[in-house]
């Protein structure tokens, strides 16, 4: 065979000498054709050449291989009720560029009631890369595929490769290998043999029927399956009854989620006699419109007026100062007040109007930017800063810092160390800061009185809801305000002493404890790569900061080496902090939730709301965030309770949560139909009934009493 190529080649007019150094890579072209093998704890991948020389200008095409352990699979490109489709980042030459790639017809593999769509043993992914015509022939072109995939058994392991693969090129295209030849040919003959058109997708009184014409499907089958392009347009698990008329193939399939909107295409198996299996693509029209399910709407937001809203507002900031999320903060509150023991009235006074300055700066920014982004068309709400990475990763670093200057283990400067509590009767400035703080921490929380507030506060004019919002942040601020105005509240204050030093250090705790539950926010949000970016950066911060300390008392070059290596730490954590706008985000299964603490917990989605309110089933919606600490204890104290769980079990209630942990338009949307702007907001929906909306701090008895008699629970 190479005496042929080379023979060919030689013909073509390819010159001696471009064959005397492209000789030993036609030797090693079959080993070259494999690339290198990874292996996983579960798979082992390939990247495969057919050809290696390959002739510039003629596609050329290779083989993703997956060689899976035994009793695990991988997924197709639908992987039905729950999984992920493998994918590759290329990196790639200039000029040279791949395809897509391809996936040849899937098995069905059930899990207990549920059904994936995917591979097992063995899984071979073709795609198509292109090579432009003018590449210098004897050049070698390097392919680099960072390869992803899901592998599962009974549990899910996300795995990957970097898989290397060196072309040589060369007149005529190289001999193949034969381990690589049977590859390639078990691939293509799982590729769909052709697009059967003509199919039709039909709504009946018990589901769908797909109706195919029997011309083109050859002999007769002995086992047929539908595969569809898209997630929700069938029960994957479900049954597919089907019949051979003289012209037709006709299906039955049970509709799922989305049917009435899903793609109606997708992927035809039929299994011959021999076992052979062959495919076809399905391209499908609907022989009815879509059918558009009842609309379920929500109560529209309540017309407070302007004087009930700025009172609801100011009493919800008050409460703020009380809410879990609010907690770190209040440390710092207690050395300022404490401090303040030594100071004259009028110092005080200043300190406290500083601290309400900087909490209402915060604020009146923080609405400017909420009303400027919700009036370019997207739909935000009240704590929407804690929706990015970057912002969440930039909030721990602050609150690692100031819990290692509160330890003692830092010294800030001055200013910064006024916000951190290490002396506080240092100026405006600090009182300021740590107003804006307190604001900061307390924006994704919200208290009693504040959704109604916000929501009517966001269908006013800018001016109207700029006061709304500058009244919330006014009751925020106000019992300190009052404790630094009032001079009889001050000589309540206990006097500045060592207990004070004490007091600090043991402060810094709820600071590294803020930090970490970001940290977990961080991980729902971007999983283990964005999180390993943190704290990478939380890493060189500290160092940074440690290396100033140890200089700050040496001579002046050290003392720059210390500066300078603190700057290059917080540089780096910035850098690794915004770096997590790239992290993959954890994508949230269609399948329903595992039970949790006696709960089974659905992902909501307006179809699912939609479906069980038509079914008459009454229905808990639950709409949260990893950041909001009120939902956490909520969940904690009152949906997890045994009562709760027991009477959800009994009145076969669907129990539906949203997670606003990142952007989600539907979500929003359903706030905003509430009239709110923020989580939490719990809503219940008895069967037949009007949906009643829950107060934002739960106990398993207020759970109870809503439900009422559709639970047999005592109002």
């Amino acid at each position: 065979m190479l005496c042929s190529v080379l023979r060919d080649a030689l013909r073509s007019g390819c010159s001696l000498a471009a064959w005397a150094m492209a000789w030993p890579a036609l030797l090693l072209a079959p080993l070259l054709a494999w690339g290198n093998p990874v292996s996983t704890e579960n798979v082992t991948a390939h990247l495969l050449a057919e050809h290696n020389p390959t002739v510039p200008g003629q596609p050329l095409e290779l083989l993703l291989s997956l060689t899976i352990r035994p009793g695990w699979h991988t997924y197709w490109r639908n992987p039905g009720d729950s999984g992920e489709a493998p994918r590759i980042d290329w990196t790639l030459p200039p000029g040279v560029s791949a395809g897509a790639l391809q996936f040849p017809a899937p098995a069905l593999i059930r899990v207990g009631p549920l059904a994936n769509f995917g591979y097992s043993g063995r899984a071979l992914h073709p795609v198509r890369l292109s090579i432009p015509a003018d590449w210098p022939l004897g050049e070698p072109i390097p392919v680099r595929a960072q390869a992803h995939w899901l592998v599962c058994e009974e549990h899910c392991v996300p795995e990957s490769a970097v898989l290397e693969l060196t072309l040589n090129t060369a007149a005529a295209a190289g001999p193949s290998d034969p381990q690589a030849q049977e590859a390639f040919a078990q691939a293509r003959a799982g590729l769909p043999v052709g697009t059967l058109a003509g199919a039709t997708l039909t709504p009946t009184p018990g589901g769908l029927r797909l109706s195919l014409p029997r011309a083109g499907l050859g002999e007769a089958p002995t086992a047929v399956r539908f595969f569809p392009w898209s997630w929700g347009l069938i029960e994957p698990a479900a049954d597919q009854p089907w019949r051979l008329a003289a012209d037709r193939l006709e299906l039955d399939l049970t509709p799922g989620e989305t049917a009435g909107t899903a793609d109606p295409g997708g992927l035809l198996t039929l299994t011959g006699a021999d076992g052979a299996v062959r495919s076809f693509e399905v391209d499908a029209t609907r022989v009815l419109p879509a059918q558009t399910p009842p609309r379920i709407t929500a109560p529209s937001a309540p017309a407070l007026g302007l004087p009930l809203a700025l009172g609801l507002a100011f009493l919800g900031g008050l409460i703020l100062n009380l809410m879990p999320c609010v907690f770190p903060v209040l440390a710092i509150k207690a050395l300022s007040l404490a401090g303040q023991g030594g100071l004259s009235a009028r110092q005080r006074g200043a300190h406290g109007l500083a601290y309400t300055a900087g909490v209402l700066v915060f604020f009146a920014a923080l609405t400017a930017v909420l009303l400027a982004v919700r009036a370019g068309g997207t739909a935000i709400g009240w704590g929407f800063q804690l929706q990015y990475p970057p912002f969440v990763a930039i909030m721990a670093y602050v609150f690692l810092v100031l819990g290692l200057s509160l330890a003692g283990a830092v010294t800030l400067g001055g200013r910064l160390m006024g916000l951190a509590g290490g002396q506080v009767g240092g100026g405006s400035a600090g009182a300021f800061g740590t107003g804006a703080l307190a604001a900061l921490v307390a924006a994704p929380c919200t208290a009693p009185f504040m959704g109604a507030a916000l929501g009517y506060a966001l269908t006013l004019a800018w001016p109207l809801a700029l006061a709304i919002l500058l009244a919330l942040g006014l009751g925020l601020a106000a019992p300190f305000l009052a404790l630094s105005l009032t001079p009889g509240l001050a000589r309540r204050l206990p006097r500045p002493g060592a207990w004070m030093e004490h007091l600090k250090q043991l402060l810094a705790f709820p600071m590294f404890a803020t930090a970490a539950w970001l940290l977990w926010v961080l991980s729902v949000q971007t999983g283990p790569a964005g999180l390993a970016l943190v704290l990478a950066g939380m890493l060189a911060a500290s160092f940074g900061l440690w290396a100033r300390e140890r200089t700050a008392m040496a001579g002046r070059s050290w003392r720059r080496v210390g500066e300078g290596a603190a700057l290059a730490g917080l540089a780096a954590a910035l850098w690794l902090g915004f770096a997590t706008a790239g992290s993959p985000t954890p994508q949230q299964s269609a399948a329903p939730a595992a039970p949790q603490a006696g709960l089974a917990a659905q992902p909501y989605t307006p179809a699912r709301l939609t479906q069980a309110r038509t079914q008459g089933r009454p229905v808990f919606v639950n709409m949260t965030a990893a950041w909001c600490i009120t939902c956490l204890v909520n969940e904690r104290v009152a949906l997890r309770a045994t009562s709760v769980a027991a009477a959800f079990r009994a009145a076969d209630l669907l129990y539906l949560k949203g997670d606003w942990t990142g952007r989600d338009p539907q979500i929003g949307d359903y706030l905003a139909g509430f009239g709110r702007t923020g989580v939490p907001l719990y809503v219940y929906y008895p069967a037949g009934g009007e949906p009643r909306v829950l107060p934002q701090i739960l106990t398993p008895a207020s759970v109870l009493a809503a439900l009422g008699s559709a639970v047999g629970a005592p109002r």
